[in-house]
């Protein structure tokens, strides 16, 4: 690779796989809405919108981009504007891949979710598993999918389906989690925390898309943490190398399931159907084929990955409580009726 496009280039995931690229010599065009803070004389950050065809036409015209990372998407908890998450992460797609076709770039690698699923599972999902998403944020990760694979004559579409990213820097929701472990509260699971949820080193992650972007066909591959404990487990994990006092404690499940729909109704708070669908249930992905594919392994598991982000946020509260204008994943979200619960811990 010698120049590549980034979208999501200023954001939390996108923002780390574009400095990876950098430190392995690559030039890189970054587009994204939010301002880039990152300088380097291999980089060319581009405030602007994906869903503008004579901007991402003229990026194609001007680069000759050897593969394209599309990792820009708008989250359902960090918009309210539900038009918009679907034209920036369904239609914005598009353009993408229209561009890249007529440009002739060589490979597409789009960063897909978990979320095309919202129940859990008793075993670990194979890529044949046909999607089901429940919220808009899934079912416009899946619309992008099926985008994106309308173009593998012309194109190497990769299509990465990702569990939650998690590194150093990473807020969003888990800023809610590490606040409570930061005070020396009691971190809540519910139902006991005995279920288990596969997450990503983001790190692992960049690995990936950078193996992708020099595979030779079209694929949907898996990704995800290998020795997946339980929520409980890695909880106490990281509230045991924190050493602030925090403890495990447990919230009914099916009181807790019904008053987070409630509040969710109320909107009240940052939890969704997502959420309250997937916070007590089983999910984790079978990683053989990314693995046989690109030669890919995991480096991190679930609770050394957590930790680092704790010791992130833990370093920079205060100044991560001032932060604005960044994307969801670099900013604290807000609690809402969360914080209730925080007086009773």
């Amino acid at each position: 690779m010698q120049t590549v496009l980034v979208t999501g280039g200023s954001g939390f995931f996108g923002g780390i796989l574009k400095r990876k690229l950098l430190d392995q010599g690559v030039r890189v065009v970054n587009i994204d809405l939010q301002k880039d803070e990152d300088r380097h004389e291999a980089l060319t950050s581009v405030q602007g919108d994906i869903r503008n065809k004579t901007l991402m036409n003229r990026l194609y015209a001007e680069n000759k981009f050897d593969a394209v990372f599309h990792c820009a998407a708008m989250l359902a908890h960090a918009v309210k504007d539900k038009d918009f998450l679907w034209t920036s992460n369904v239609d914005g797609t598009r353009v993408v891949a229209e561009g890249a076709r007529k440009a002739g770039v060589s490979n597409v690698v789009f960063t897909s979710s978990n979320c095309l699923w919202g129940r859990g599972f008793t075993h670990a999902l194979t890529e044949d598993e046909p999607p089901a998403p429940i919220e808009i944020y899934g079912q416009s990760k899946w619309e992008g999918e099926k985008i994106l694979n309308e173009y593998n004559k012309d194109l190497n579409v990769i299509n990465i389906r990702c569990p939650t990213i998690i590194d150093f820097g990473r807020l969003g929701l888990l800023a809610i989690l590490f606040e409570f472990i930061d005070e020396g509260r009691r971190v809540w699971t519910v139902g006991g925390g005995k279920n288990r949820y596969q997450f990503i080193y983001a790190q692992d992650l960049a690995d990936a898309c950078i193996r992708s972007a020099r595979h030779s066909s079209s694929e949907t591959l898996n990704i995800g943490s290998d020795d997946v404990k339980s929520m409980a487990e890695i909880y106490q994990y990281v509230i045991e190398k924190a050493g602030t006092g925090a403890r495990v404690a447990a919230l009914p499940k099916d009181t807790t399931l019904f008053g987070m729909r409630v509040a969710h109704h109320l909107k009240i708070s940052p939890l969704g159907p997502y959420h309250y669908k997937m916070i007590a249930e089983n999910f984790m992905f079978d990683t053989s084929r990314i693995k046989e594919r690109l030669g890919w392994q995991p480096t991190l598991t679930n609770e050394e990955m957590l930790y680092r982000a704790y010791q992130y946020y833990q370093k920079n509260r205060r100044e991560i409580e001032s932060r604005t204008d960044v994307s969801a994943h670099k900013q604290a979200a807000k609690m809402g009726v969360i914080r209730l619960l925080k007086w009773v811990s």
